[in-house]
């Protein structure tokens, strides 16, 4: 993977989001693959235990890596307190500018897709000006989940919306009933909440919940009577369509 010169300015190393998926390793990417084995350092979020399971995911890739690498672990707590989750983000920033100014390739795992409700999205703000910068794009939990459902998200004239449960009790039933196919994304810790809501718009038959999709604790729920009414855990979203087929 090539470094470039801008305007002249002496050439720095360039900063990768590598989306890996939603967990099983082998729905990496074959470019994802390449740019994690050719890194020079790998950077990735863990929990305050030091797991990281973007790394995890990205395992294959790691067992053969094309030069020496440095791993660059960054602590996060999964919280709605965005003042932590900042000084995190600060933080590990002046790092990863130390290894770019070492002209580093600096790869960040991203569980899914980078940019889709990923933390690489703060960095790349904090760092695009500054560096050079790529985005490599991995699948999201959702089409996961729809292909392990084997279930069709939309057809034809049908409308699709993405909202997570923590938008307002409003803006998710506006949701639910003005689109056809809906996902609610970090649905754990609103699922009481979520559970009232598809019933209330009579969307609660037509909804399927997933938790650590395709990983090896996933768990899929069809029929939403069999789920336990309070919070589930942070990798968890619910998908919602209609049965009939829209002309």
């Amino acid at each position: 993977m090539s470094k470039v010169v801008l305007d002249g300015v002496t050439e720095k190393g360039t900063f990768i989001g590598v989306g890996v998926g939603p967990g099983d390793p082998e729905l990496l990417t074959l470019k994802a693959f390449r740019a994690i084995q050719n890194a020079d350092v790998i950077c990735y979020l863990e929990n305050e235990s030091g797991e990281s399971q973007a790394l995890d995911i990205a395992v294959e890739a790691l067992k053969s890596p094309i030069k020496k690498q440095q791993h660059l672990g960054v602590r996060f707590a999964m919280s709605r307190e965005r003042v932590a989750a900042n000084l995190a983000y600060d933080k590990v920033i002046t790092q990863i500018q130390e290894q770019l100014e070492l002209r580093n390739t600096v790869a960040f795992l991203c569980e899914g897709d980078p940019l889709f409700f990923g933390s690489f999205t703060y960095l790349l703000e904090r760092l695009e000006s500054q560096y050079t910068s790529q985005v490599i794009p991995g699948i999201p939990a959702f089409v996961a989940a729809t292909a392990e459902l084997q279930l069709p998200l939309t057809v034809l004239k049908q409308s699709f919306a993405v909202i997570t449960g923590r938008h307002s009790d409003e803006k998710i039933k506006a949701a639910l009933l003005e689109h056809d196919a809906v996902v609610i994304m970090k649905a754990g810790i609103e699922r009481p909440r979520l559970l009232a809501l598809l019933k209330e718009t009579n969307r609660f038959d037509d909804a399927n919940y997933l938790e650590y999709i395709s990983r090896d604790n996933q768990k899929v729920i069809t029929d939403l009577n069999q789920l336990e009414d309070k919070a589930g855990p942070y990798f968890s979203l619910f998908l919602i369509t209609r049965e009939e087929l829209s002309a």
